[in-house]
């Protein structure tokens, strides 16, 4: 048996050439040039004004396979930063970007990630739980930010303070010029991070007449972590406009824009919206982590029968599958779940989204686009002429995007999308309000999923006990039976709150020939209901019990998202 061909690396003046980058000429220049110098090829092109470091950067990425990062969007991690010394990072030219808290990875910023032997000088320096994991970054980009980086303070504390103890302008920011020098950049960079590091879903930043209220969404709970002083706000916002790519002269409308960094390891996208309110502009950010975003069907953290019945409803090829709830219900991430389900090179998926959240391969994504007229309906049309497997819209919210939507369900099109409904079964007069006809309804659903995000127990410091009699009530547990559930306490590790984390409490109504004759006869909602209850439908109550049951949360957890009377 022949031996396997290697595969031969590219060089890096191959790869310039290919891209149109360099001509061979300029290759053979600085190929001179380097023999004189004894400089690497890549920074002899950079001198010569050849290539741009940015460019260099991407094309040493390309050869070495590395991860390569532009650090004008990184922000300091006061942590990394706080593993190596500035004079060592000034010695090799590396700076500590972030640390992966659940991997204990350290990812350094290097201009040449095979240098091995400064890697081995960085893993003696640090603490020996860390891995490294080096990052391509340009040469000058190190020097710079390691200036910035190290010559400031970037924890949020020691900012408020440098701000309180000194004289600042803040009318009169260059934005262009240092920026990192001026405390209040750095005050915006630290809270984007801290809300990072506290797992925070949104950022809201509310002014009052005297000072500015900050407080992050953390498990579906707004807590409030700053009061800044009102003298500070102006900037900030200016900040986030300008980070954002908004208007910072239109004060008086609301904004839209949006904010990639790279913060802990993660792309991090912010979803920026300012609204006028009494007290100015009011700014909320919703953080948007790809590597959270996408999660597998297994690891949803549903029973083994829903995710069986999901797989079933998946495996159906045309057909419409709805997922319902209110508005941070997990929709996107479970749309995103079954998209990644069926996802593979032999299915072409598109999807049109009101933004495009978390970019996939393989998949085509559209963003819904107002100034190109670009709108649900009208992009389904589009869709149709793209040869689609599976269509994913991110909302039916009108007439129009609905019937398309079904009319691309009963052409042999499977299309994933959501809907605001508060069940799954009320997902249908929904459907009807809207405008869908019964006649269409009938034998083109192929199920709806309706969903609740529940905060999970932590699992440090939740206690045991035996459930009383008004909550065996709650839960529909027979008198005189063992029933062991699990209260929420508080520990460092949860902030105190006894909750950390969130999963879904789902029903998923999975649509068979009676119903379908139903709708087509349509029949009220009544008839509907009875017809799931004869058959034992297991509604989003009683999902949410077994996860009680199961030492997933509490009792009290539950009681607050969804209506425990029932079981009365």
């Amino acid at each position: 048996m022949a031996a396997p061909e290697k595969k031969e690396k590219k060089r890096l003046s191959d790869v310039l050439i290919e891209k149109g980058i360099v001509t061979v000429d300029q290759i053979n220049i600085a190929i001179s040039e380097q023999k004189k110098s004894n400089t690497p090829l890549g920074k002899t092109l950079v001198d010569l004004g050849f290539v741009s470091e940015a460019i260099l950067r991407d094309a040493l990425g390309q050869v070495f396979g590395a991860v390569s990062i532009d650090l004008k969007y990184a922000v300091a991690d006061p942590e990394a930063l706080g593993l190596i010394p500035r004079t060592f990072a000034m010695k090799y030219n590396i700076l500590p970007l972030s640390i992966d808290a659940t991997s204990n990875t350290l990812y350094v910023a290097m201009s040449d990630v095979n240098n091995f032997m400064v890697v081995d000088r960085i893993r003696v320096t640090i603490p020996a739980k860390y891995s490294i994991e080096p990052v391509l970054a340009g040469e000058t980009e190190i020097k710079k930010a390691i200036n910035d980086f190290y010559g400031f303070d970037v924890s949020i504390d020691a900012i408020l303070h440098e701000i309180e103890t000194g004289e600042i302008d803040y009318n009169s920011i260059d934005f262009q010029g240092d920026e990192y020098s001026h405390p209040l950049v750095r005050l915006v960079n630290a809270i984007l991070v801290d809300a990072v590091k506290q797992d925070a879903s949104d950022i809201h930043l509310e002014p009052e007449e005297r000072f500015v209220r900050v407080r992050y969404r953390i498990d579906g709970v707004l807590r409030q972590v700053r009061s800044l002083h009102k003298d500070y706000w102006s900037s900030i916002v200016v900040r986030l406009k300008v980070m954002g790519g908004m208007d910072i002269a239109e004060t008086r409308a609301p904004q839209d824009g949006r904010i990639n960094l790279k913060i802990s390891g993660h792309e991090i996208d912010f979803r920026v919206s300012s609204q006028p309110v009494t007290q100015g502009e009011n700014i909320v950010l919703r953080v948007l982590d790809r590597s959270k975003g996408i999660v597998a069907l297994d690891n949803l953290n549903l029973f083994p029968e829903n995710v069986s019945s999901l797989r079933i409803m998946l495996a159906r090829p045309e057909g419409i599958i709805i997922v319902t709830g209110p508005t941070g219900s997990g929709k996107t991430t479970t749309l995103y779940s079954l998209l990644n389900h069926r996802n593979s090179v032999e299915v072409n998926i598109m999807t049109l989204e009101d933004p495009v959240e978390y970019p996939l391969d393989l998949i085509r994504q559209t963003d819904i686009n107002e100034t190109t007229r670009m709108d649900f309906s009208t992009g389904i049309r589009s869709l149709l002429r793209q040869d689609p497997d599976v269509i994913l819209l991110g909302e039916v919210r009108d007439e129009d995007t609905a019937n398309m939507a079904f009319r691309a369900a009963m052409t042999g099109h499977q299309v994933l999308t959501s809907l605001h409904a508060n069940s799954a079964l009320g997902a249908i007069p929904r459907l009807k309000d809207i405008g869908v006809t019964s006649d269409v309804l009938s034998g083109n659903i192929i199920g709806i999923i309706g969903q609740r995000l529940i905060r999970k127990l932590c699992k440090q410091c939740k206690k045991q006990k035996e459930a009383n009699e008004i909550e065996r009530q709650l839960m529909g547990i027979q008198e005189g039976s063992d029933c062991v559930i699990y209260d929420a306490k508080g520990c460092p590790k949860c902030a105190h709150t006894g909750y950390k984390g969130r999963f879904a409490a789902v029903e998923i109504l999975k649509m068979d020939d009676t119903i379908d004759e139903l709708l087509a006869n349509n029949a009220p909602f009544s008839e509907l209901r009875k017809y799931c209850v004869d058959t034992n439908f297991q509604w989003m109550v009683d999902d949410g019990i077994k996860h009680v049951l199961a030492g997933d949360t509490s009792l009290d957890e539950i009681s607050r998202v969804l209506d425990l009377t029932s079981k009365l």
